[in-house]
């Protein structure tokens, strides 16, 4: 049997961004613009490119967000040096990264499942990518009266604060750092529903992606506190981003897939969400889209 070599393995550093969102796009991640930067800016310890010598062969983001949660992802090897070990040693660097944390979690694509179980992970949910192709005017559908008592405004009129309060009470763990970050750059934009006291009951981020060709547009998150708000904002985007649209939505919640199919978008692929230790907090009910599958 042949032995391959060990690949060098290192922290990702500003030259390496485009070699890791190309592989990313060649794999259909369809990566956000500037998500990578702010991958490697959630944990200077947490994302790693592979080496061969001279050449860059692969990556991977294992996150620690605190003690109790992190996540693995953008684990993607280059084609050519497949089923060598190369992959198998990134993944035990990223493992070796999160192991005083109480929770970790991935999206597994399908195929892997099964070898996700053998690391001591186990299967929660499936996660949906729902495509729309956004060439008219959205779906613009009555909301019911109780919402009407909430606008929707951008990131401009409100603070991230006042966003980071409502995110910190509907997501698994506290993200503060990671999300301040997401709602800062400026490739993207983000929109609240607020009352009249300019509190948060749901927000958006749509940022540009990069397609196999051409490009498009990521929702995520999609947070709300029930699907007539989460309605709300979907309604103030689509009369403005045209194309190709793509949002991710967590398997536990169920009025999710009632209200993007009602918007018109199709399910185009699935993943599976696996944990390895147990989930601190649950609110999936009021995540109707993730931020990424990358980061979760």
């Amino acid at each position: 049997m042949m032995k391959h070599m060990l690949c060098e393995i290192q922290l990702i550093q500003a030259k390496d961004i485009p070699f890791v969102i190309n592989l990313a796009r060649n794999e259909g991640f369809a990566p956000g613009v500037g998500d990578v930067n702010i991958y490697a800016n959630t944990d200077l310890q947490g994302v790693w490119i592979s080496r061969l010598g001279s050449n860059s062969i692969g990556c991977i983001a294992g996150i620690k967000y605190n003690l109790d949660y992190g996540f693995i992802g953008l684990y993607v090897v280059d084609r050519p040096y497949r089923g060598k070990g190369y992959g198998t040693q990134l993944w035990e660097r990223a493992l070796s990264h999160l192991d005083n944390v109480k929770c970790i979690g991935l999206e597994a694509a399908p195929s892997l499942v099964g070898q996700y179980k053998k690391w001591g992970f186990q299967e929660d949910s499936i996660t949906t990518r729902w495509q729309l192709l956004n060439l008219l005017p959205g779906c613009s559908r009555k909301i019911p009266e109780s919402s009407y008592d909430l606008e929707v405004v951008s990131s401009l009129n409100i603070s991230v604060d006042a966003i980071q309060k409502y995110d910190v009470v509907h997501e698994i763990s506290p993200r503060p750092h990671f999300l301040s970050q997401w709602l800062n750059h400026p490739a993207g934009d983000v929109f609240s529903a607020v009352d009249t006291a300019g509190s948060c009951h749901g927000y958006l981020r749509i940022r540009p992606c990069l397609l196999l060709i051409g490009e498009g547009w990521r929702i995520g998150p999609l947070l709300a506190q029930d699907q007539r708000v989460a309605l709300l904002l979907l309604n103030s985007i689509f009369s403005s981003y045209h194309g190709v649209i793509l949002i991710d939505s967590p398997g536990h919640n169920r009025s999710a897939t009632a209200l993007l199919k009602s918007c018109g978008f199709k399910e185009i692929s699935s993943t599976t969400r696996m944990y390895r230790g147990k989930i601190a907090n649950r609110h999936d009910a009021d995540i109707f889209g993730l931020a990424c599958l990358e980061l979760g």
